[in-house]
């Protein structure tokens, strides 16, 4: 059985960067991924292949507890994870999303930590997937100790339109922080080519700020770093004590294999790393590994989100259209003529639908290329709160169970209402088009894109899973490094406050270890 310091299973945005902020340790490192590397072809732009054939669809079938239903999830296994097919926007928590906040259905609890322990890897995690933005316009932007590393992505004619339109309607847009590779003063060395959108699509020319490309690539080139592509961890198996995990146990090409280390880490996704410590169970850990406090799968949250497709009343020839956004219902509603004291949410802008995505959303379209010619499309996000019947669990043969039920929908439909409001002023039709391509209009439990929560860190054993270095209070060398830490989802994309978390976890373990991390410069 070989031996490593570390081994990190998934290399999405927390496996991925936790590997690259270690490669230059000097640790031996073993990242496990349970795909392979997505192949780049002109199918990765075609959105018959990707939403139609769903060419890259490969994580199987889920059951929803609720109804038996099988469904195909938003999820991928692909080296970079999910950040191969997301779509770039990276946002920070607001600065009051750290602490308790009421909501219509509840309170969203508050973290153990605050936005102060986040802040300074917010700034490296910017820096490192290269985010593109403009501090102080959003009008709930977070204090940050550095401006972004590169200015914003310029709104093309009708967008910057747009951005005018709503601003005279009161509200505050502001460019939304892109995590693509583009330098717009200097465009011929940029990977990106600003084609119509990220949002679900992997990017042929690697222009996206995923996991692969920022992070997994580079820390291959240090020789202590090793990749197993096609690697599926079926179990974590302990020392006798049950304190530590003591074997990692995955099966590649058909055939077990077992490795060990002194520290692991788990990023395969919320759900996912739920479902390994679930399948993990032994008699030391009956209810699933590390799972004294019972909150293990339990606490899932996936958001509110709403795809939406508004018409302009002037045709729309943007090809980049993902430049705005809008937080000014975020944490109330100014329009509203009652008393509602509780947070709507967030609006930002989508890639740009085409005649093939229209043409699925509205098969009954006399012209989809002329409807498509007009579309802009939008983003809603309202935060889902924390309940411990929303879980993962394991089917008999170890498949994965969700029961999840959305809370907050008041609020998210007071947010859609409030979109609906504003077409007028956008200079569009009073038609919107619910984006089925996107998994239907709001979307559901197949939605699994924004998952988090599944393994809460916190001071308290009795009612977290891991400690506030992201180690599961149970075993003394196994860490979580995806978005399972989350104690709430607050209402913007997550991948982040991911990144942010696993460059403060990779600090921690070099420490640990006693191999303080250094620059990430890839040797010669």
């Amino acid at each position: 059985m070989e031996h490593y310091d570390v081994i990190v299973i998934g290399s999405g945005a927390g496996g991925g960067t936790v590997t690259h902020a270690l490669a230059p340790t000097g640790l031996r490192i073993l990242l496990v991924e349970r795909g392979d590397y997505l192949p780049r072809e002109i199918e990765n732009w075609d959105p018959r292949a990707i939403w139609l054939d769903g060419r890259y669809n490969n994580a199987g079938q889920w059951t929803d507890s609720d109804t038996g239903r099988r469904f195909t999830p938003k999820q991928h296994y692909y080296v970079g994870g999910n950040t191969k097919f997301y779509g770039a926007i990276l946002f920070r928590m607001r600065e009051r999303d750290f602490g308790a906040v009421a909501h219509v259905d509840g309170v969203s609890p508050a973290w153990p930590l605050d936005y102060r322990d986040f802040e300074p890897f917010y700034t490296r995690a910017e820096h490192l997937y290269q985010v593109h933005g403009a501090r102080g316009v959003d009008p709930d932007d977070p204090p940050s100790a550095a401006p972004y590393p590169h200015p914003p992505i310029s709104d093309e004619p009708r967008i910057a339109q747009l951005h005018a339109d709503l601003h005279r309607a009161g509200l505050h847009p502001f460019p939304l922080p892109n995590g693509i590779l583009i330098d717009e003063t200097r465009p011929q060395t940029s990977a990106c080519v600003r084609c119509t959108t990220c949002d679900g699509y992997p990017c042929l020319t690697n222009g996206k700020a995923d996991a692969q490309v920022v992070c997994v690539d580079p820390a291959l080139a240090f020789g202590n770093v090793t990749l197993l592509t096609g690697a599926r961890v079926d179990r974590l198996e302990t020392s006798p004590s049950g304190r530590s995990v003591e074997r990692v146990i995955l099966t590649r090409g058909g055939r077990r294999e077992e490795y060990s280390a002194d520290v692991v880490v788990l990023a395969a996704g919320a759900i996912n790393s739920a479902a390994l410590l679930l399948r993990s169970a032994s008699p030391r850990h009956p209810q699933g590994l590390g799972n004294s406090s019972g909150v293990v799968g339990r606490n899932l949250m996936m958001h509110n989100n709403s795809s939406l497709i508004a018409f302009s009343k002037i045709p729309n020839p943007t090809r980049f259209q993902k430049t705005i956004g809008v937080n000014d219902f975020y944490f109330g509603d100014p329009l509203a003529d009652d008393d509602w004291p509780y947070p709507l949410g967030a609006m930002q802008m989508l890639g740009k639908s085409d005649a093939v995505l229209i043409g699925f959303d509205a098969p009954e379209a006399d012209d989809p290329a002329e409807l498509a010619r007009h579309a802009l499309d939008f983003w809603l996000t309202t935060e889902d709160l924390p309940r411990a019947e929303n879980q993962v669990s394991i089917d008999h043969d170890g498949g994965i169970s969700l029961r999840y039920r959305p809370t907050n929908l008041a609020a998210h439909t007071r947010l859609r209402r409030r979109f609906v409001e504003l077409l007028d002023a956008m200079q569009c039709r009073d038609q919107v088009l619910e984006n089925y391509s996107y998994r239907g209009g709001r979307l559901g439990i197949s939605g699994v894109a924004h998952q988090n929560g599944t393994a809460r860190f916190g001071t308290d054993p009795r009612t977290s899973a891991l400690d506030v270095d992201c180690r599961m209070h149970d075993l003394d060398n196994l860490y979580l490094a995806d978005s399972s830490f989350f104690v709430s989802s607050s209402a913007v994309n997550p991948t982040l406050t991911i990144i942010a978390n696993a460059l403060r976890v990779a600090d921690h373990l070099a420490e640990r270890l006693g191999a303080p991390a250094r620059a990430a410069v890839a040797p010669v």
